[in-house]
């Protein structure tokens, strides 16, 4: 579906989207062409002056159907277009085609053990809205976030760390790093560094394609977006919400797109969950043209299964990450296999993700290692 005069329509859509689970700032979003400002406040994408976090009108927020791990941090997404800019146009497979002025924001938090604690403990975001928690700042910790702006010429990465009174956040090129401690759900603490990337390390991830280095956004793909989440108080599909608000146009019957499992979904195949959370941890780098593809490791949602997947794969380019394994995947044994090594460690020089974490992520690498355990065949030597 096409709708014609998108600022008027989409204004008055958007004026009536009161979100379940949080309210609706009094300020407005603004597009920065040029200089990035200091402050993120000067985006207007939010406001936090009540005490609670509040989205300003045409910020919407989404989620995906398995999400990116970083050390167990909640994530609030969001997506605002200015007003007198055309929709983004949908492209089967990959990110739409957004206008200039389109600024994609997410930002990392942790709930508190206790109100104003500087400890902070794991927990699950309820599904398909805003946490609740984000009303009252005193029960979270809020980090950083971090945006994707897309200007003229091409998308650009920011990060804006926030600072101890969460009035506001800092805009940084050198990234941070801020020492935390994590009360599992099994009580107990866990002392990490949580870091805040700088720059280049933004342009490690998000320029998915070696050969031209553009950045773009990862988690807007429609596969990773075709659900259900809480808009104007009802469960409403994410895509079609968007089209609706003309924030997206040219999106066909929403069951006729490729879509990811939702990795903790004990009625999906495990198949399909584990491919699942490779593609969105692991995907951005190893591709076909990704930064990783001389490794020769496709963990995207297209990878044939076999060793370009990983199994029976002779290491190429992995050194002493391998911890002494011969192939990417032992079918049938998963503590043979280099991959689910390498999910498991912290050691910097062998851990993947290299970045984005310093804690494993002991539920994503059970499913790797459930998926890996049930896998017939044998590797020849």
């Amino acid at each position: 579906m096409s709708l014609p005069g998108r600022s008027y329509l989409a204004a008055g859509l958007v004026w009536l989207a009161m979100l379940a689970g949080c309210g609706r700032a009094s300020v407005d979003a603004h597009f920065h062409a040029e200089e990035p400002p200091r402050q993120l406040s000067a985006w207007g994408v939010f406001d936090v002056s009540s005490g609670g976090l509040e989205l300003s009108q045409g910020t919407i927020p989404y989620d995906l159907n398995t999400p990116l791990f970083t050390d167990y941090a909640h994530k609030l997404r969001t997506i605002w277009i200015p007003g007198d800019a055309p929709p983004a146009t949908y492209r089967s497979g990959d990110v739409p085609d957004f206008p200039v002025g389109t600024v994609i924001s997410k930002t990392f938090y942790y709930p508190r053990a206790e109100p104003g604690s500087a400890t902070v403990k794991q927990s699950d975001d309820p599904p398909g809205q805003v946490n609740p928690q984000l009303r009252d700042l005193g029960m979270v910790r809020l980090i950083e976030t971090r945006l994707l702006v897309r200007r003229a010429d091409a998308w650009h990465a920011l990060s804006y760390v926030w600072n101890d009174d969460q009035t506001d956040a800092v805009l940084t090129k050198i990234g941070a790093a801020k020492r935390m401690t994590l009360i599992g759900d099994d009580g107990t603490a866990q002392d990490f560094t949580y870091i805040v990337p700088n720059t280049n390390q933004c342009a490690g991830c998000h320029a998915d394609n070696a050969t031209t280095r553009a950045l773009a956004p990862l988690g807007v793909r429609p596969r990773h977006l075709n659900k259900a989440y809480a808009h104007d108080g009802q469960m409403l599909n994410q895509l079609e919400y968007l089209e609706t608000l003309a924030y997206l146009t040219g999106l066909p019957a929403t069951d006729e797109i490729a879509t990811n499992a939702d990795w903790t979904d004990p009625s999906a195949p495990l198949d399909a969950r584990a491919r699942s959370y490779l593609d969105i941890n692991c995907s951005h780098c190893h591709n076909p043209v990704g930064p990783a593809d001389t490794s020769g490791l496709d963990l995207s949602m297209s990878a044939t299964v076999g060793p370009a997947l990983g199994i029976c794969k002779l290491p190429i380019a992995a050194g002493a990450g391998t911890g002494g394994r011969a192939f990417s995947i032992v079918p049938g044994d998963p503590d043979a296999s280099i991959l689910h090594y390498r999910m498991v460690s912290t050691d910097p020089g062998s851990m993947m993700p290299e970045l984005g974490r310093a804690l494993e992520h002991q539920e994503g690498t059970a499913l790797i290692r459930a998926w890996i355990a049930q896998m017939e065949g044998a590797c020849g030597t």
